[in-house]
């Protein structure tokens, strides 16, 4: 696979991208983070690690709405766009192997693609995992899905979206052979535009790779969409004095 791209939106979830991004900044060509002027946090992480951030005031709409997909656009204004590219959450970690795997799956790049996704409910949870993984890919042959709960897929029975829809967590797709180059921008939360943009392909186009499961970390169990408006669970960090603060 040549050119593999991704925007990465970070808005208050510095302390997840502390995390997630040195894994999956070796897993791309170029990675962008797009945040907010204000968030320190993120930008501090970024520098830290040489990953180019972009700062935009678009996340908010003139009514104090937030719109993901404004920062998704700021994002792929600056990538190449001649491969895939992928768009993802902060509190997204891929597998290691996930640039291998995706070499060797042949992917159409006519397909909007999407993940399925273990949730890691705690900070400590994943510290454990960190110290002794489960395998996910094993002996080239198992892919295992016991590490920790599997996530809920998005499958509608009418509609426009029939069938299984990739959500926003993590999307993958081919600008220039797709046609599909901007994101959008009417839905102030990330609840609905990933599934209006994902509406761009036909139920046929749109595709899981199973080769590849996705971690998606949270810092306390919580209900589905509680940050979709903005962050509401608390620091993902040790228990006793792991606050992320903004540095400088």
């Amino acid at each position: 696979m040549r050119n593999l791209e991704a925007v990465i939106t970070c808005v208050g979830y510095g302390d997840f991208l502390a995390a997630t991004l040195p894994t999956n900044k070796g897993l791309f060509d170029y990675v962008v983070v797009v945040t907010t002027t204000e968030d320190k946090v993120t930008q501090r992480i970024c520098e830290f690690w040489g990953v180019h951030v972009i700062t935009t005031d678009r996340y908010r709409t003139k009514e104090g709405s937030f719109c993901k997909g404004a920062g998704i656009n700021e994002g792929l204004k600056v990538l190449d766009r001649t491969g895939f590219v992928v768009q993802m959450d902060a509190d997204i970690l891929l597998p290691p192997l996930t640039r291998r795997l995706l070499n060797d799956a042949d992917l159409d790049p006519s397909f909007i693609y999407g993940l399925d996704r273990m949730m890691c409910r705690s900070f400590e949870e994943w510290q454990g995992f960190v110290v002794n993984p489960r395998l996910q890919q094993e002996n080239d042959i198992y892919v295992h899905t016991s590490a920790f709960p599997i996530g809920v897929p998005i499958a509608t029975s009418k509609g426009k979206y029939h069938g299984y829809v990739p959500i926003g967590f993590f999307q993958m797709w081919h600008p220039t052979v797709s046609g599909v180059t901007a994101y959008p921008e009417e839905h102030t939360d990330a609840g609905r535009g990933d599934m209006i943009f994902a509406s761009n392909w036909p139920r046929n186009k749109r595709s899981m790779i199973p080769e590849v499961i996705a971690y998606h970390l949270e810092s306390e169990p919580a209900k589905m969409g509680i940050n979709w408006k903005g962050r509401k669970t608390k620091t993902f960090g040790p228990e006793s004095g792991g606050a992320v603060v903004n540095a400088g």
